[in-house]
């Protein structure tokens, strides 16, 4: 292992020690202690190589390179939950030589690819390479649970216009579908409390409990396990913008309870709006956190939307519910033969010696935040999905791959 590479390795490791996890705020620290920590590493990291750096109240930082217009590299520090179904300390940064891997939240959503970017600026600013822009590595702190950050950002700075955001796939990402959260509130009646399932909207709900009697056939029947007095669904996460690669742990509860119209809304009817589909994919629907007593059931539901449908369509398949929208995401969508899309795509098989077109995704990233945004990797078809996941890992290959094309992308697009 080359010096570069050895200093990424353990800079990936030391980044996600930090439990980034959206805490409780504190003066200062919105977002919570470990959270700020977690950004004041990055920055104090970006110093060390001699960069200037900026930190917007924490809510985000940036780092700066070079001068002219400007040029974004939009990641992120923050972390979904870890969830349960670990093997490994989802906080401990494990460098894992025999299996050439690091294991850890966000080892690849989003602190992996972050580090990656900045070594890579660190690696062009050493060569001596003088950038034609000014380019901005901007990391947010909020970028799983509201965009707060950028909308900070945006108060304090101004969002350059062109960028890309190592936070999805590679080859490059032309378009993303619109997101919805939408909290949706139905009155039951039932003998039970205590209902609880799912750790944040953007994740498929892989644990689900309720106070109810034990009754050993239905028990069977959905699956279910009778632990502490509590009824416990366990299922399997996935990101919300691909539910169909997780199990969701809320139906089964829902279908002991005998909740059946919540159940059929849910999980079956889905508001009859999962035919809905263009270009960029299908829409896709996923209730990925649930709590209730006997009175009531209020379900979170993660809507993707294709890319050129609008909000207001999607929206009315709600009227007559008692819905609250907690955040919305308005689609990306460029040309496929546009120069960002276009340099990013050729940068990628360059290296990799593959031939792949422009892709669309559910998943929403930092580059809709721009006029002109792309999302760039780090993953690739057919690997195995670990963002999101229990045992999330980088593998060394991976790192040594992106090293190459994040440097060779960022030369290209701003020389």
């Amino acid at each position: 292992m080359n010096e570069l590479f050895e200093k990424t390795v353990k800079s990936i490791s030391e980044i996600i020690k930090f439990n980034s996890e959206q805490g409780e705020p504190q003066k200062g620290m919105p977002f919570g202690k470990a959270n700020a920590d977690c950004l004041d590493y990055f920055l104090q990291l970006a110093r060390s190589f001699g960069f200037e750096t900026v930190n917007y109240d924490n809510y985000a930082g940036e780092v700066i390179f070079g001068e002219g217009e400007d040029f974004a590299i939009l990641a992120h520090l923050d972390v979904v939950p870890a969830g349960n179904g670990w093997t490994r300390k989802p906080f401990g940064g494990e460098i894992d030589y025999e299996n050439a891997r690091i294991w850890g939240r966000g080892a690849m959503d989003d602190k992996g690819p972050a580090i990656i970017c900045l070594y890579c600026l660190k690696q062009l600013k050493d060569e001596g390479f003088a950038p034609s822009k000014r380019i901005r590595l901007i990391v947010g702190c909020n970028e799983e649970s509201g965009w707060e950050c950028i909308r900070h950002f945006n108060e304090c700075s101004v969002m350059p216009e062109t960028g890309f955001s190592p936070d999805a796939d590679f080859p490059v990402i032309y378009a993303e579908k619109g997101i919805l959260h939408l909290q949706i509130t139905f009155p039951v009646k039932g003998d039970y409390s205590s209902l609880v399932g799912g750790n944040a909207a953007n994740m498929v709900c892989d644990e689900c409990s309720v106070k109810a009697e034990a009754d050993g056939k239905k028990l069977k029947k959905y699956n279910l396990k009778f632990e502490n007095g509590l009824i416990v669904s366990r299922g399997k996460s996935a990101h919300g913008s691909t539910p169909e690669q997780g199990v969701n742990a809320i139906a089964p509860i829902l279908q002991y309870l005998g909740l059946k119209e919540v159940h059929k809304k849910l999980f079956k009817q889905q508001f009859k709006l999962t035919g809905l589909k263009d270009e960029t994919g299908r829409l896709t629907f996923s209730a990925n956190t649930i709590r209730g007593g006997k009175n009531f059931v209020t379900a979170v539901c993660d809507v993707r939307y294709p890319a050129t449908f609008s909000a207001e369509k999607i929206l009315s398949a709600f009227e007559g519910e008692n819905y609250q929208i907690l955040s919305r995401q308005a689609p990306l969508f460029n040309d496929k033969q546009c120069r960002l899309v276009k340099v990013l795509c050729d940068t990628y098989n360059e290296v990799t010696g593959k031939n792949m077109q422009p892709v669309a995704i559910g998943g929403g990233t930092y580059a809709r935040a721009l006029k002109c945004g792309a999302a760039f990797g780090p993953e690739e078809e057919g690997e195995e999905n670990v963002i999101h996941q229990p045992d999330e890992y980088i593998t060394f290959e991976k790192i040594e791959k992106c090293l190459k094309i994040y440097k060779l992308a960022i030369e290209r697009l701003c020389k």
